[in-house]
């Protein structure tokens, strides 16, 4: 059993579930930070907590879907994965997903201080948006533009909301769609980063991902664009004032210079790949994609600093 419980680890790929799980917390804290009548009590901590699990939880089931559909994908790309290794039936799979899916489903209509089901309403279309970037009939993940749009709109605009709607409702308040929009048009540029790595894959499985539409070299400029916007919106919005109040209600010397460090990163990554583009391909991308996770980690921890400093 033990060595099943290893299997079904790997399969969930553990080391992408961190990233969903610190942005609950990230959107949580920013919630705070953006309220004054709220307090980081217990109920606050449990709530940004049960988020956090739920997030990493329907992540996991989403990986695992992934690597159902893109079984024939895997055993050119990543053959040593369990499924595509045999280590995993299909069969297994399937009911790992669905195990999954339903752990985070139940965590996320559990009752939050808000008194609104808006997170629980945030996973059901994140869950139905995984079913369309994975599998038929649509399948996005096989289009150029559309794949990225599809993750981006759970992973980067939604995630940061869900975050918010743990502790405070988001259905009438601008504030958290904004944020989340900037970790949207992040998310739209780092995402067809690993199709650099599953190139010749796609390629034979008719995918149309971006480098394949575009060439390498193409699509390494067009990412290399995108990685340098978070930071900017980062440290513009807060200094654009809209009925009185400014976009993201934070100061605007400290998103500043966190703005800064990251428009400065996403440059020094965004000429990493322009540089050798055809590297990307051949060595696997990795150390671009490690930046991409680093570089949503920076965006996190910025947007809750930032927040939670301002409810100080």
């Amino acid at each position: 059993m033990k060595a099943r419980f290893a299997c079904w680890w790997e399969a969930t790929r553990p080391f992408t579930l961190a990233p969903p799980a610190i942005g609950m917390v990230s959107g949580g804290l920013s919630a705070l930070g953006a309220n004054p009548s709220l307090s980081a009590d217990g109920r606050f901590w449990t709530s940004v907590g049960i988020g956090a699990l739920m997030a990493a939880a329907l992540n996991a089931a989403s990986n695992v879907l992934n690597q159902i559909h893109d079984l024939a994908l895997d055993r050119v790309n990543k053959p040593e994965r369990p499924i595509p290794s045999g280590r995993l039936s299909v069969g297994e799979a399937y009911g790992l997903a669905v195990a999954c899916y339903a752990i985070a489903l139940v965590l996320a209509f559990i009752p939050r201080p808000s008194g609104f089901p808006e997170t629980g309403v945030i996973a059901l279309v994140t869950t139905v948006l995984t079913w369309v970037y994975s599998a038929p009939p649509v399948r996005a993940r096989n289009s150029w533009w559309l794949g990225p749009l599809v993750i981006a709109v759970p992973r980067g605009l939604l995630l940061k909301v869900a975050g918010w709607s743990c502790i405070a409702p988001v259905g009438s308040d601008r504030e958290p769609w904004i944020l989340g929009a900037v970790f949207f048009v992040y998310v739209i540029g780092a995402a067809p980063v690993k199709d650099f790595a599953d190139l010749e894959g796609d390629r034979r499985g008719g995918a149309s991902s971006l480098p394949i539409r575009f060439g390498p070299k193409r699509a390494a400029d067009i990412v290399a664009a995108f990685l340098l916007l978070p930071g900017l919106l980062l440290a513009v919005l807060p200094r654009i004032v809209v009925d009185g109040r400014p976009l993201l209600g934070v100061s605007a010397t400290g998103s500043a210079i966190a703005g800064l460090v990251i428009f400065l990163h996403g440059a020094r990554v965004g000429a990493m790949m322009r540089r050798d583009p055809d590297a990307l391909v051949a060595g696997g991308g990795t150390d671009a994609w490690r930046h991409m996770y680093l570089l949503m980690m920076e965006l996190q921890i910025a947007a809750a600093g930032l927040y939670f400093l301002h409810h100080l």
